[in-house]
C-alpha cells in the first residue's frame, strides 16, 4: 500500500446548525458559543496543540469548524470528529446542540451575524438573505501554482455533481419536505455568482473573469465569488464548495478523499497535455440540479456520456476515474468502503426522511441529526 508522505494536503470546513435540543429550532447564539469556547481552550487542544477553530458564519444560528491541514484520511477523520465534538461541547455550554444539517427541518427566520460586510449584503440582496441559513462542506486541496489550480478547476467540472448526490442532506425546508435531497443547492443557486463555470484555460483568464464579475457591481467583493469550485483567496488550494454538510463524519472524509483524488487526476492530465472536457456550463447546471433533486434515489447525468444513468453507475464511474490517484495515495480501499457504506445506508437526506417516517416529528429529525453529528 502507498504512503501519504508525498500526497497533496487537504482540509475541510464544515458549517453546523445550532439548535434547541428540545424543540429543534435553530438558535441565534453563535457569539455566545464562540465566547464559551474561548474560555475553555482545552476543547481545542489535541496532543498539546491547537488543532481546529470555530468561527461565526453569515447567520447567528450556525457555526463553522475547520480542520488543520491533513495528509491522510485517518488524520482528517480524527480532526473532523474532534472539531464536531468541540463544537458540541461549546454549544452545550450555552444550552444548545449542534446538528450537521444543510438546512433546518423546523421553520425558522434566521438572524444575521453583526458585521459591516453582512449588513451591506443584506442591503444589496434583500429578502434573499433571509433564506441563507444553509450549511455546506468545503474541501481544500493543495496545488503547486495558480496555473495548476485553474487547470484542475477546468478538468474536475463534470465530476462535481456526484459529490452533491452523495452528500445531499437537506430535504426539509420551513417545516416541509421539498422532494429534493439537497434543497440547500437550490437556495445557494440564488447568489448571482454561484454555480458551474465555463473553461478558464489559464490563471490569467481566471483572474480576468473574477475582475469582470467584480466590475459589474452585482457582487460586493471577491469573497462572493461562489463558484462550485474556485481558487482559494487565502491558501494555495483549490476549494470545492459543492457538498452539503454531511450528516456523518465519515461522509465528510469521503468527500475530502474523493476531491483530493479528482484534483490529483486532473493535475496529472494537465501535465500530460490532455485537454479538459469542453462540457458546457448550462449542461453542468442541469447535472447539478439532477443531483440535488434526487440524490442517489434516481438517475444522475453520467459525466462521460452526458446521458441519464443510474446513480450507482455514475458513482462507480467516479470511483473508476479516481482509482489510480486513490491507489497512489493509499486511499483506494478506504474510499471504496466509505462509498459502499453511503450507497447501502443512503445519504443524509435518506436518514432524515427515515427519522421523520418513523416519528412524524421534525423535532425528532433534528435530534437524530444531532446524535449522528457527534457519533463515534
Amino acid at each position: 500500500m502507498a504512503h501519504h508522505t508525498h500526497c497533496r494536503t487537504f482540509g475541510v470546513e464544515e458549517e453546523l446548525l445550532l439548535v434547541d435540543p428540545d424543540t429543534g429550532v435553530p438558535q441565534a447564539v453563535s457569539g455566545s458559543v464562540i465566547r464559551y469556547a474561548q474560555r475553555h481552550d482545552e476543547l481545542f487542544l489535541t496532543g498539546g496543540r491547537r488543532s481546529r477553530t470555530l468561527e461565526t458564519e453569515l447567520q447567528r444560528e450556525q457555526l463553522e469548524t475547520a480542520t488543520p491541514v491533513c495528509v491522510s484520511p485517518a488524520e482528517l477523520s480524527e480532526h473532523v470528529r474532534s472539531a464536531r465534538l468541540a463544537a458540541a461541547q461549546s454549544a452545550a455550554g450555552v444550552g444548545v446542540a449542534v446538528a450537521a444539517l444543510a438546512t433546518s427541518p423546523v421553520a425558522v427566520r434566521p438572524s444575521l451575524t453583526p458585521s459591516q460586510r453582512y449588513a451591506r449584503m443584506a442591503d444589496a440582496y434583500g429578502p434573499a438573505m433571509d433564506e441563507k441559513l444553509t450549511c455546506g462542506c468545503h474541501v481544500h486541496v493543495g496545488v503547486e501554482s495558480p496555473d495548476e489550480g485553474v487547470a484542475v478547476l477546468d478538468r474536475i467540472r463534470p465530476w462535481l455533481p456526484p459529490l452533491l448526490a452523495l452528500s445531499a442532506n437537506s430535504p426539509f425546508w420551513q417545516g416541509a419536505d421539498t422532494g429534493y435531497d439537497s434543497w440547500r443547492h437550490q437556495v445557494w443557486g440564488r447568489w448571482p455568482s454561484s454555480g458551474p463555470t465555463e473553461l478558464f484555460g489559464s490563471a490569467r483568464a481566471y483572474r480576468a473573469t473574477v475582475e469582470s464579475l467584480l466590475a459589474t457591481g452585482a457582487i460586493l467583493d471577491e469573497g462572493m465569488i461562489y463558484f462550485d469550485a474556485r481558487l482559494s483567496r487565502r491558501y494555495p488550494t483549490v476549494e470545492i464548495r459543492v457538498p452539503d454538510v454531511c450528516l456523518e463524519a465519515d461522509d465528510a472524509v469521503l468527500m475530502a478523499a474523493l476531491v483530493r483524488a479528482l484534483v490529483d487526476t486532473a493535475a496529472a492530465a494537465w501535465r500530460d497535455g490532455e485537454p479538459p472536457d469542453p462540457v458546457r456550463a448550462d449542461l453542468m447546471r442541469l447535472a447539478m440540479w439532477r443531483a440535488g433533486r434526487s440524490g442517489l434515489r434516481d438517475d444522475l447525468v453520467h459525466p462521460a456520456t452526458r446521458r441519464a444513468a443510474p446513480a450507482r453507475e455514475v458513482v462507480a464511474a467516479l470511483l473508476d476515474h479516481t482509482a489510480p490517484a486513490l491507489d497512489r495515495a493509499g486511499d483506494l480501499e478506504t474510499v471504496g468502503t466509505l462509498l459502499r457504506n453511503v450507497l447501502d445506508r443512503g445519504n443524509g437526506a435518506r436518514i432524515q426522511r427515515a427519522a421523520y417516517a418513523a416519528t412524524g416529528d421534525l423535532t425528532a429529525v433534528v435530534a437524530t441529526a444531532a446524535d449522528h453529528t457527534v457519533a463515534a
